[in-house]
């Protein structure tokens, strides 16, 4: 297990579509632990594969006091009238701008075992599922926003000292 460090708006591994994990592939243990250690950190709430430069289906999750991972996740649920929710990403530091969620979702996948796994809820929750989930198909929270926030928010992040 270990800390892996964040990759940052512009690593092209943050664009790629992860690719499914082959249930025993040896690889998925070290990867499972590497995400549960690295969300745990204080402000997670969190993480996908490609933002620690794996491109594997499988992401954790570090909300209201429950971590955990999923492998393989697609959304099952989405419910609720879309919300402006103000949300913020480990590869695009120190940034929360408003992009619209669902107040309700749900993910189902498995575990490293191979057994079934649904994730559901509301609230940061269901953003969390929503945001990873969008991670792992290649896609950032940035692109979901309003033109003009979206706009707002390249500029910001062009002169960000990270980039």
């Amino acid at each position: 297990m270990a800390e892996r460090q964040i990759r940052l708006f512009g690593d092209p591994v943050l664009r790629t579509v992860c690719d499914p994990i082959r249930l025993g592939d040896p690889r998925a243990i070290a990867l499972v632990a590497d995400l549960l250690e690295t969300v745990q950190l204080p402000g997670r709430a969190g993480l996908a594969a490609n933002q620690i430069g794996v491109g594997m289906r499988a992401f954790s999750y570090n909300v209201d006091d429950e971590v955990g991972y999923i492998i393989n996740p697609v959304i099952a649920q989405l419910s609720g009238e879309p919300e402006l929710v103000d949300e913020g990403c480990l590869s695009v530091p120190g940034f929360y701008f408003p992009r619209l969620r669902y107040p309700s979702a749900s993910v189902v996948g498995v575990d490293l075992a191979g057994d079934p796994v649904e994730l559901g809820g509301t609230g940061l929750m269901a953003q969390a599922l929503q945001h990873e989930v969008d991670h792992l198909d290649g896609h950032l929270y940035i692109e979901g926003l309003s033109s003009e926030v979206k706009r707002e928010a390249m500029r910001l992040i062009w002169l960000a000292p990270w980039y």
